[in-house]
């Protein structure tokens, strides 16, 4: 899947203030499908389909469920954010729920999804058959402690899936490889203005090299392959790349340590080496992914 420019969304402005639903609405509608290359070529890897009953940790607003779903699989998500499990219910669940899903729908995919609040994985997959797909499609590796509430999850999930499945973690790429990581720069500098410096976790930091594995070796997970995938940005114009990007919670340090106004003004500023002669901002990007048997 070829990521596309997202266009304006209903017009709002960049400078808003963002409430939980205006931040969950941003990402569901403009960044979350800059990682859908990311998806696909996993997905492509594990070859899913019919046969997979995956669990999505982190799932957000769902779209990489609905991909997965639309290949045949059955898929439960799990998120703490209910604002963008409002969203995800939204696209998988319009009209009814797992089980009384009627057999007679027009979207077959959507009576293979189920939803849960809260982070708690079901104990089963959706026909009582265990899970054999685990996937993490939230990247980590720029974030300080973005993987410590993780390595839990993982520990609580794999006990649900067949033995010797397979879990995918996902990982931004080397920052030199990552037009974005100088964008996301403007966060550390922002959030080291406070006084006394903030250090807590969600702030910026250069992802490392073996950010994956050490989830996997704390997880009790043994690696078996890797990948990487160009995931570019591409934005209709700086405020829609200004959104979207704060809508990751990559910013959130920043935000605090001075205001949301600064911080859009300053990404604003640093994303002019991206933006191309027509207005659109275009930023390649490489993610990598771990594919990991429990």
């Amino acid at each position: 899947m070829t990521p596309t420019l997202v266009r304006n969304q209903l017009g709002a402005d960049a400078s808003a203030p963002a409430d939980a639903g205006t931040r969950a609405r941003d990402w569901a509608e403009i960044q979350e499908r800059m990682l859908a290359p990311l998806y696909e070529a996993v997905y492509d890897r594990m070859e899913v389909g019919a046969a997979t009953r995956m669990l999505s940790l982190g799932c957000g607003s769902g779209l990489a469920m609905l991909v997965a779903a639309a290949r045949g699989a059955h898929v439960t998500g799990v998120d703490s954010d209910r604002e963008r499990l409002a969203l995800a219910r939204a696209r998988l669940l319009p009209d009814a729920g797992w089980d009384d899903a009627p057999a007679h729908s027009p979207h077959p995919a959507r009576r293979r999804a189920r939803l849960l609040e809260d982070g708690v994985p079901a104990p089963v997959g959706a026909d009582g058959a265990p899970y054999n797909l685990i996937t993490v499609f939230e990247p980590i590796g720029c974030a300080a402690g973005d993987s410590e509430g993780l390595v839990p999850a993982l520990r609580s999930a794999v006990p649900l899936a067949v033995r010797g499945a397979t879990v995918v973690l996902t990982g931004w790429g080397p920052p030199e490889r990552c037009a974005t990581a100088a964008v996301l720069q403007v966060a550390a500098r922002l959030a080291d203005t406070a006084r006394p410096p903030r250090t807590e976790p969600g702030r910026w930091r250069p992802t490392l090299r073996d950010d994956l594995e050490d989830v996997a070796a704390r997880a009790g997970l043994k690696p078996d392959g890797s990948g990487r995938v160009s995931c570019p940005f591409g934005y209709a114009d700086v405020g829609s790349a200004v959104r979207g990007l704060l809508s990751t919670g990559l910013f959130d340090a920043a935000v605090r340590a001075t205001d949301r106004s600064q911080v859009e003004k300053e990404v604003a500023e640093a994303l002019h080496p991206y933006r191309r002669e027509d207005g659109t901002v275009w930023m390649p990007n490489v993610f990598r992914y771990l594919v990991c048997v429990t």
